[in-house]
């Protein structure tokens, strides 16, 4: 008997009705004493809550560096807040600058921001 590719399988049970499939699972069942469907369920979630890291996070400014203003313009224009509420963000390190933000856009913010001399904790 030939080896079937996966697209294979996957064509020939698409051509399958709900019957054939049933019958198909219970005989890998009695075949390898496994059931198909139950691991098909378990392996998938567990599997992808292990590569993921967090969802969201969160950014702060650690410490504010020389350059102050760069730093409160960059604040600006990552928050869209006016001066004083920037202002008031830097001069309080710790603060998260965005909170439930992607760890992609939380990136791109720390670069920002590290460009514009501030040391930055993503949380």
């Amino acid at each position: 008997m030939a080896k079937l590719t996966k697209d294979e399988f996957i064509s020939a049970l698409k051509e399958m009705n709900l019957l054939e499939i049933k019958e198909l699972v219970d005989a890998m069942k009695e075949e390898f004493g496994v059931d198909p469907s139950a691991v098909a369920v378990t392996a998938g979630p567990v599997a992808a809550q292990e590569d993921e890291g967090p969802a969201t996070v969160s950014v702060s400014i650690s410490e504010v560096g020389a350059a102050k203003v760069a730093v409160i313009k960059v604040v600006r224009e990552i928050t869209g807040l006016g001066l004083k509420e920037s202002k008031d963000l830097v001069d309080n390190p710790g603060t998260p600058i965005k909170e439930n933000i992607s760890v992609e856009e939380a990136n791109d913010i720390k670069a920002k921001l590290e460009e514009a001399g501030a040391t930055v904790e993503i949380k």
